[in-house]
């Protein structure tokens, strides 16, 4: 059917306009070079950790955060033991946080917990002189030199910045291992090369500090969208703010598993990104017009993969129903389809290859399973298409935890690579 290929061939050119500028950044680290360090100064720093029913990895994180190398300012932890009908208040108490517990059904989320929690901590220490927050996910482990290299970048005047998002469970599965590349591709390919080319880099769910001064700009943490990351990312750059990268601040977290799991988590992105857009698209639209390039940049990342995916879906599946009940024709829109499957696998299989080679030493797992999951990293890729359709036209906002078990300390990680595990 003509229509149906020539649909997937404008779909094609439309996806290869909007994001070919990402090809681009792939060569940027090789033509620029980052710029040295100011001397760094002394901050006081805030850690923040959201838990609900974290038993099984707080302690990891915390007792990661105590053993920082950072010593020239004060270093804090703070717990909001979130809606826990377990006993992670206790167990963060006992490695040396300190903890507020929060009961409220009608509010879930990150992003209320986040701010009752920066309530709280403003209430109960009214003359503390926090420079700046961390934020990071319950079962996340730091490396030891994590702050101190943050507070080099924070030192160079930028007062958000993200770092480098690694996997401590990369090798469990091609689910698992999927996240970790697309963090890692985002990490040292996108955020990296942003940095670089002196335009903002992009919030990514955990593992990034920000000033108090944007705090108060922004009137406490009022980002309650299922994706509070993106929200405070996009209201950032439509402010005019940059937002810097630290590749030398390493942090590990888990991913998900099971599939039903990632099915859900990713479903609730898509949803986000919709709300985001919702909120915010005028306000891009305005700096792309302005002449944002970050602005076109985050434009990008939220909103044309998924309208294009959806369009492909419902092209080719009503190309194809069309051609069944006509009894003509099927044949070419299912090799149409193929045709344009088989080019999203190729393209996807080469972004995972280069992230795997660019990163090898950096995927804690044994060389046959960086291989592998290099490999089945396109299926997992193409299992957004079914949650994109799901997350665009799905009216469930609500939010929902993912399950953390993997209790392994920075030492434990790293013995995935030689097959084995250690003990602290």
């Amino acid at each position: 059917m003509d229509a149906v290929r020539t649909i997937n061939y404008i779909l094609a050119v439309v996806f290869f306009i909007c994001y070919a500028y990402q090809a681009f950044y792939m060569l940027v680290p090789f033509i620029i070079k980052p710029k040295p360090h100011r001397a760094a100064a002394a901050h006081n720093f805030a850690v923040l950790i959201s838990a609900r029913n974290e038993r099984a990895v707080i302690a990891n994180l915390i007792d990661s955060v105590k053993r920082q190398t950072y010593t020239a300012g004060e270093l804090r932890v703070f717990v909001c033991a979130d809606n826990c009908t377990d006993d992670t208040a206790r167990i963060a108490r006992e490695h040396g946080a300190e903890v507020f517990e929060r009961f409220n059904p009608e509010q879930v989320g990150k992003g209320y917990a986040l701010n009752w929690l920066l309530e709280r901590i403003d209430a109960a220490h009214p003359d503390a002189r926090i420079d700046a927050y961390f934020v990071f996910d319950a079962d996340n482990v730091l490396e030891p030199d994590y702050i101190e290299q943050m507070n080099r970048t924070y030192s160079d005047g930028y007062e958000i910045v993200t770092g480098y998002r690694n996997s401590k469970n990369y090798g469990d599965n091609w689910i698992s291992s999927g996240y970790a590349l697309w963090f890692m591709r985002e990490s040292s390919w996108l955020n990296r090369s942003r940095m670089l080319l002196g335009t903002s880099c992009a919030v990514s769910g955990t593992g990034f500090m920000f000033s108090r001064r944007v705090l108060d700009e922004c009137g406490g943490w009022n980002f309650f969208l299922l994706t509070e990351d993106i929200e405070f990312t996009i209201r950032n750059i439509t402010a005019g703010r940059r937002i810097g990268y630290c590749a030398g601040a390493v942090l590990y977290d888990e991913q998900p598993t099971k599939l039903r799991q990632s099915l859900r988590q990713r479903k609730r992105w898509t949803k986000g990104y919709v709300q985001v857009f919702m909120k915010y698209g005028k306000d891009m639209l305005r700096g792309i017009f302005s002449g944002s390039f970050a602005c076109y940049d985050m434009f990008m990342n939220i909103l044309p993969a998924a309208v294009v995916t959806v369009l492909a879906v419902f092209a080719n599946i009503g190309g194809f129903a069309y051609c069944v009940l006509t009894r003509q024709g099927a044949a070419a829109v299912f090799a149409s389809a193929f045709g344009l499957l088989n080019s999203m696998y190729l393209t996807v299989f080469a972004i995972g290859a280069v992230t795997t080679l660019s990163e090898w030493k950096r995927i804690y797992a044994p060389a046959w399973k960086k291989i592998t999951f290099t490999l089945t990293f396109p299926l997992f890729m193409l299992t957004y298409i079914p949650c994109t359709v799901a997350g665009l036209f799905s009216r469930d906002l609500s939010w929902k935890p993912i399950e953390h078990t993997r209790t392994a300390n920075l030492s434990e990680i790293r013995a995935a690579a030689r097959g084995a595990r250690k003990t602290a």
